[in-house]
């Protein structure tokens, strides 16, 4: 799909990976509109990329209703939309003293990284099945994000693993459902990015983490992962995919 003049839609943009997809679409001539919950930092990319913001609940039907209606009324109907919204608290299944997991905790993760990456697609696929068609058939292209802890996840992850995994797990069957509308989706799985949840760890807790990537031995860089989705956008053969963003980074428990 050519990204000059499509109205896109990016959650979790108001930072970390989601902002980087927001600033490189907006570059490359796409209306995008910011989905957070973070107003004033998603405020402050819609300003800088000429977009718009939308405080937005993912998990929430009518929030992400209300929002695909004001964005498709700024912008037109999305073709394009990028799940990066999510959190990743960390809790052992069994914790000191025996203590179990706290299960309201389990399932707001579950309800913000998985069923909010699945509502916002959902709905804003249904509204691209009814766009024209485009080249091959076309009418447009989702990018979910999971994590390699959905295939690695260490110590403490079994939330956060739990919810990514599923999210993998989705793609191939949400493809399959999807190609006679032509709508496409792959999902990416990066490994350790220098998002503000890393970046503000101490520099020698960076550093460590960025030597245990094979190569580059570094932390990933955003713009990294915006590049890996502008080219899932663009290629149309790419469908159904999950692809790992890792660096050949297999994860230790611990």
């Amino acid at each position: 799909m050519d990204i000059k003049d499509m109205a896109a839609i990016v959650t979790g943009a108001a930072s970390g990976l989601g902002e980087a997809v927001a600033r490189d679409l907006a570059a490359r001539g796409a209306k995008v509109s910011v989905f957070d919950l973070n107003r004033e930092g998603g405020e402050q990319v819609a300003k800088d990329i000429g977009g718009k913001f939308f405080e937005v609940d993912v998990a929430s039907e009518d929030s992400v209703i209300a929002a695909l209606d004001q964005a498709a009324a700024a912008h037109g109907e999305a073709r394009i939309l990028v799940n990066c919204a999510g959190i990743a608290p960390a809790q052992k299944t069994v914790g000191r003293d025996n203590v179990p997991h706290d299960l309201a905790l389990y399932k707001k993760v579950i309800e913000v990284n998985l069923i909010g990456s699945f509502n916002t697609l959902r709905l804003a696929a249904a509204r691209m099945a009814g766009l024209k068609a485009l080249e091959d058939g076309e009418r447009g292209v989702i990018v979910n994000t999971a994590s390699i802890a959905a295939f690695d996840g260490q110590i403490g992850q079994v939330a956060y693993a739990s919810s990514k995994a599923a999210i993998a797990g989705m793609t191939l069957p949400i493809a399959r459902d999807l190609s006679k509308l032509g709508i496409r989706i792959c999902t990416i799985a990066p490994g350790i990015f220098g998002t503000p949840m890393l970046l503000g760890l101490p520099q020698e807790v960076q550093d460590s983490l960025g030597a245990s990537v094979p190569f580059p031995s570094r932390l990933g860089k955003p713009e990294e992962y915006a590049a890996l989705a502008r080219h899932i956008i663009e290629n149309r053969m790419l469908n159904g995919e999950t692809i790992r963003l890792d660096g050949a980074l297999r994860m230790a428990p611990k």
